[in-house]
């Protein structure tokens, strides 16, 4: 855990120092050790600053949440951006920025309300026998819901194309632009997400040894699978709300979690909290940085660099259940 938040602050320091535009590692750390710059000093505390603290947010939420998912579901391939969560979350906010929204409460309130659907339909498939205890079919048949959902956003941005540029910019999924006013309204759900986490997390534990094991220890699992899903929609709608859909984090983060802290769920909550901010930072430098001076978005970033994982871990001789 030391060794991952030491990396964490590194890359953090990195996030700052690294961008498209002209102030380069060099100048921004010149400014940061002193040297009157004030383009440097707009860039870094402006612009790069919220967008590595919102980078942070992002990664947490999206790891954690990935990390419930894959347990309630008991399975190993269940990920918000698979499954249609984050689809949900994101048709959504663009339903609601057609319809004039542009509170950035009610933004968050609309996502969240979205990945909920989302997570009600995750479980109702895993439900299905068949389904739920077949890793591959559960995934497909989130892709069919994700389909869906994108096939309607699309409709969207051809009925108003007023909006379109808007709405195209926010579900690709990227950190530019984003500002702190936009992380402070989105801190209230994380901070309640946090809570009833801490309060579910034993019980989660016990779930995995099976409901009759849970239910004998006092637990009531169809309560904590509620619980989780409530917390799923929280973390997804506020992530997706500043930062548009970012497929991959939540299937990836759990998966180095688990390598580091086996399989309970209490110790890889803990490990997926800098892991989380640990990838999704460094896809969001090198996203700057790989088609300089422009940016490539970290959605697609992140969608190229975790569709590899995905195949690997199908392709793999024995895919463990949770």
């Amino acid at each position: 855990m030391l060794l991952l938040l030491t990396a964490l602050m590194a890359v953090s320091v990195v996030s700052l120092l690294i961008g498209a535009g002209s102030v380069g590692p060099l100048r921004a750390l010149a400014m940061l050790f002193g040297e009157h710059d004030s383009e440097a000093r707009f860039v870094i505390w402006e612009l790069r600053a919220p967008r590595t603290l919102i980078g942070i947010v992002v990664g947490m939420a999206l790891g954690v949440s990935g990390a419930l998912l894959q347990a309630v579901a008991r399975n190993p391939l269940a990920e918000p951006g698979l499954l249609g969560v984050s689809a949900g979350a994101a048709f959504a906010v663009a339903l609601a920025l057609v319809l004039g929204a542009s509170a950035a409460t009610l933004r968050i309130s609309v996502a969240q309300l979205g990945a909920l659907v989302g997570c009600v339909c995750v479980l109702s498939v895993a439900r299905f026998r068949g389904v739920g205890n077949d890793p591959i079919r559960l995934v497909l048949a989130g892709a069919a819901f994700s389909g869906l959902l994108a096939s309607l956003t699309s409709l969207i941005l051809l009925y108003d194309q007023r909006a379109a540029d808007e709405i195209r910019f926010w579900v690709i999924g990227s950190l530019a632009g984003r500002r702190l006013d936009d992380l402070v309204a989105v801190l209230p759900s994380i901070l309640l997400a946090a809570i009833v986490v801490a309060l579910v997390a034993r019980p989660l534990a016990a779930l995995a040894l099976g409901e009759r094991i849970a239910s004998g220890l006092g637990h009531h699992p169809n309560l904590i699978r509620w619980l989780v899903v409530a917390c799923v929609a929280l973390l997804v709608g506020a992530a997706t709300a500043i930062a548009g859909p970012i497929a991959f984090v939540g299937l990836v983060v759990p998966f180095v979690a688990r390598a580091f802290a086996g399989p309970d769920i209490r110790r890889t909550l803990w490990f997926c909290l800098p892991i989380g901010p640990l990838i999704v930072l460094s896809a969001d430098i090198i996203s700057r940085v790989v088609v300089a001076p422009s940016e490539l978005p970290l959605g697609v970033l992140t969608a190229l660099c975790g569709a590899p994982v995905l195949i690997a871990v199908v392709r793999a001789r024995r895919l463990p259940m949770l």
